[in-house]
């Protein structure tokens, strides 16, 4: 049996249909309320961000932006251009209706927190967002050292049973930035294959701090890893806190 107590072998990223995830439930799940969870990572990352003079970016990526949109958000001080890669097309379909449109109303008391924490966000989610370029696509389409800046937020391990392939996906990660190049990310602490709602199984690897120094130690310098406990305000996905991630591609 695999992780999700299935016959058969590991899944990997090509084994689940990306296309049809249930952005819905996701973000009544994750994203309709401001959970303790989003404050400890709304907090470090924009303490990351805050190292960087306003506009000071020429060109950031979201690698696996998903549809939530508060990492975006807090990109839009630092970088002038924020392109939000992502192969899912209900999620490429839900970001282009919130650039269209402008944001959620829920997501007002994200941003709130984002520009209470970096005053040198744009004074509306609309205009944070405003900077953003919608990238269909995935991790192959990448340029490598093409962008100043790279965010990662719960990607790598949750679209894989297959450690190896975190590996890959997170060294992709890695190349996608120049030399001297920064990185800033965070993922699901020790999470299993996962469900939303009542739908089915998606694939994650469980990986924890050791692991993920593992991964990005010989990749990058200036690693630097923190934790968050446990959101007992979430639905329970089986994992046990938050891994925060900030490190530099090496010059040479």
């Amino acid at each position: 049996m695999n992780r999700a107590g299935r016959p058969g072998g590991v899944r990997r990223n090509r084994d689940a249909d990306w296309n049809a995830w249930p952005v819905a439930d996701y973000l009544a799940e994750n994203y309709r309320h401001l959970h303790p969870c989003d404050i400890g990572v709304i907090c470090h990352h924009s303490a990351f961000y805050r190292q960087f003079a306003p506009g000071s970016i020429g060109r950031s990526l979201e690698f696996g932006a998903g549809p939530n949109l508060y990492p975006l958000m807090l990109a839009s001080a630092a970088s002038r251009h924020i392109d939000a890669l992502e192969p899912s097309t209900a999620n490429v379909g839900y970001l282009r209706d919130q650039l269209a449109r402008g944001p959620d109303d829920s997501w007002q008391a994200f941003y709130t927190l984002c520009r209470e924490l970096d005053p040198g966000l744009p004074e509306t989610p609309a205009e944070a967002l405003a900077r953003v370029r919608i990238v269909p696509g995935d991790a192959d389409d990448i340029p490598e050292g093409a962008y100043d800046l790279s965010s990662m937020n719960f990607v790598a391990e949750s679209v894989t049973e297959d450690f190896a392939e975190v590996t890959a996906l997170c060294a992709a990660f890695v190349r996608s930035v120049r030399p001297g190049g920064y990185l800033v990310a965070s993922f699901m602490e020790r999470m299993p294959s996962y469900r939303i709602g009542a739908g089915p199984p998606w694939p994650a690897c469980p990986v924890d701090a050791d692991a993920v120094g593992s991964v990005f130690a010989p990749l990058t310098a200036e690693l630097k890893i923190n934790r968050l406990a446990k959101d007992r305000t979430l639905p329970e996905y089986g994992d046990t806190g938050v891994l925060l991630m900030t490190a530099r591609r090496p010059d040479s």
